[in-house]
């Protein structure tokens, strides 16, 4: 094989291939396995010196959803007030309250 030859494979996840019987024995053990009975001690425990670091993933991206809604004319005009980007900065105000709201729960 040269330099420029490459192996590739594409995997269609809508159609995955079929398990084999042994694959679908494999993982119908695993399933019946008490949670108590999984080894965990490769896992390291997660800290809080570990979440002080996370960061949200830097690849997600929301879906954005076209909607058509109505505000006041005044909240509309100190929205614009900043110039470009005024519907982001909607957004931003929306999900933070949004997040307020999830933490109280």
């Amino acid at each position: 094989m040269s330099k420029n030859d490459h192996v590739g494979y594409e995997f269609d996840s809508h159609h995955p291939p079929a398990l084999t019987a042994a694959e679908r024995a494999e993982i119908e053990a695993l399933a019946a396995l008490p949670d108590d009975d999984i080894d965990r001690s490769d896992i390291p425990p997660l800290t809080e010196t570990f979440f002080a670091g996370a960061v949200r993933n830097p690849f997600y991206r929301p879906i954005k959803m076209q909607l058509t809604t109505r505000v006041d004319a005044d909240v509309l005009a100190w929205l614009k007030a900043g110039g470009r980007g005024y519907q982001t900065k909607l957004n931003a105000i929306l999900r933070q309250a949004m997040l307020r709201e999830a933490a109280k729960d």
